[in-house]
């Protein structure tokens, strides 16, 4: 079967992998110059399914308020007349109940899981490298209120098997000795030992090639304008390259995957937040992280890459809007 992935980041590619390892014939098609060059460029290089949690949590309304206050805040929200945001916005509210906080955490594990364990067997395969480390990751409290509400996760995680501890100070240095040079405060945290790091932009490009050698094409630089339809069903994609036949088609275009469905008469409920990071050589390694530290208050990661680190966080909803 021939199948067109449109889109080149780490979705787009891992599934083009996927689908050539099943027997089928498969091109990927994207708008950069290259695989993972756009949301999977400089995200905060965790792998962490058991830190996989809904945005809809019951204390997101209130925290969203005074998160709107502060001066450094996790979460900048750009207000604009745009029905998919609404949308998006109001779906969310609904959610932030326990009921289905709980619900959607426990799903949410279990794919993420999965996902783990699917990278640890792609890793043993491929032998591929990029950077990657597993060690852990900690999530730092700087309050106590934070410290006894982590009980709620920590029953989640336990509930689905998800080995995770809840260290004192003495035990975050342990785990993170880097921290024992910090001024800032901290009475807690939590540790998920079987999580991971790595660079996606590394990991990407490291299997996109490998799946070119495989016989994946690529085609990059390539606008898509819309899919192709017959009879009420996808056969292809229309591009600056001309139309694209397949058998099936996957759209992995992130953010942008509602836009090219939409004439299909499919709302996906996707709307794009945008993040920042920054990366730096690492001058001194003992006051670096050994994996992963999660600041919980500004919700910031900062991780270890290499001989690099990379600080994450903010999620703006602007709508698509690349301006930093």
């Amino acid at each position: 079967m021939r199948v067109l992935v449109l889109g080149s980041g780490v979705i787009g590619v891992t599934t083009a992998w996927y689908l050539n390892q099943a027997g089928h014939e498969v091109v990927v098609v994207d708008r950069e110059s290259g695989p993972a060059l756009e949301t999977s460029f400089a995200n905060a290089g965790q792998v962490s399914p058991g830190y996989s949690a809904p945005w809809a949590a019951p204390s997101i309304p209130v925290k969203a308020m005074k998160w709107l206050l502060m001066r450094h805040a996790p979460l900048i929200i750009r207000p604009q007349l745009d029905m998919a945001m609404i949308r998006w916005t109001l779906a969310m509210l609904r959610n932030c109940t326990h009921a289905r906080y709980a619900l959607n955490k426990g799903r949410m594990v279990r794919l993420a899981e999965y996902s783990r364990d699917q990278l640890d067997l792609l890793r043993r395969q491929t032998g591929i490298a990029y950077d990657g480390r597993e060690q852990g990751t900690l999530q730092l409290f700087r309050t106590e209120k934070q410290l006894a509400d982590v009980h709620k996760d920590v029953d989640v995680l336990r509930a689905q098997g998800v080995p995770c501890e809840v260290l004192d100070p003495a035990g975050c240095i342990a785990a993170e000795p880097g921290l024992a040079a910090s001024d800032v405060p901290f009475v807690g945290g939590l540790r998920l030992p079987n999580d991971e790091t790595g660079d996606c932009f590394l990991f990407t490009n490291a299997l996109a090639k490998l799946a070119a050698e495989q016989g994946v094409v690529f085609h990059n630089g390539v606008q898509i304008h819309g899919l192709t339809e017959t009879n009420g069903r996808v056969v292809g994609a229309r591009t600056s390259i001309g139309a694209l036949q397949a058998d099936a088609v996957v759209v992995a275009l992130g953010s942008y995957s509602p836009q090219m469905v939409a004439p299909l008469g499919l709302k996906l409920p996707v709307y794009p937040v945008k993040g920042y990071s920054i990366t730096a050589r690492i001058t001194d390694a003992a006051r670096a992280p050994v994996s992963t530290v999660m600041d919980e208050s500004y919700k910031v990661a900062i991780t270890r890459l290499g001989d690099r680190i990379r600080v994450g966080g903010m999620a703006e909803l602007s709508g698509y809007n690349n301006s930093l």
